[in-house]
Order: C-alpha cells, then structure tokens, then sequence
C-alpha cells in the first residue's frame, strides 16, 4: 500500500492505494494519525477508492484510526469504498460505524460541519 496525505481546511485528507493488510504501512499510518492529532486536527477523511484489496489486519488499522480521531472529539470518513470494501463493511456491520461519502469534497464539507 501506498499512500499521500495533505491537509486541507485543519481536515487530513489521506489517499490510500493499493492492498490495506495491516503490516507496516498500518503502522506507519498510525504515525501520521498521531502526528497530525498532536497538530490538534482531529478530522479525517480517508480516500479508499484505489484500495484493491483489504484484509481484516486493514479493516483493524481503519478501526484504530477511527478511534484515535472520535476519543479527541473528531470524526473519520471514508470515500468512495470499491464495491468489494463496500460489502465487506455491510458484511461486518462496520458500516453502521463508519461514514461514507462519494468524494472528497463532499467529506470535507461534512467534516467542517462536525463540531
């Protein structure tokens, strides 16, 4: 997996590409996460439109990071899930965890609302 980060309006615009199995890319997306909480930006927004494949290691590094940014009073979504990421949320009940939106833009503006 790779992967590219920004901010954008005190939001962290990350772009994930390809497989999310844990290993050391979670780890070293948790660096950034904590990094960027210690900034005081607590909202997130993750592009997964590029993930091909996501394991139950990925599903757990998505999981931490959700709860990293909802403990400091912030909030994760997640853009765009492929259709085989968007069925394994269904089929985890994880969706009813994580938001969704189609784009990125539509995140940050949701994010901006979040108090």
């Amino acid at each position: 997996m790779t992967y590219t980060s920004e901010i954008k309006d005190e939001i962290l615009v990350i772009n994930l590409t390809g497989d999310l199995i844990g290993e050391d890319n979670g780890f070293t997306l948790l660096e950034l996460v904590n990094d960027t909480i210690s900034e005081n930006i607590i909202k997130c927004a993750i592009d997964i439109s590029a993930l091909r494949y996501i394991n139950s290691s990925g599903i757990g590094v998505l999981i931490t990071v959700l709860t990293k940014f909802r403990n400091k009073g912030g909030e994760l979504y997640l853009v765009k899930p492929s259709e085989s990421v968007q069925k394994l949320l269904i089929i985890t009940k994880l969706n009813a965890i994580f938001n969704v939106s189609e784009n990125t833009e539509e995140a940050i503006i949701k994010l901006k609302e979040v108090n």
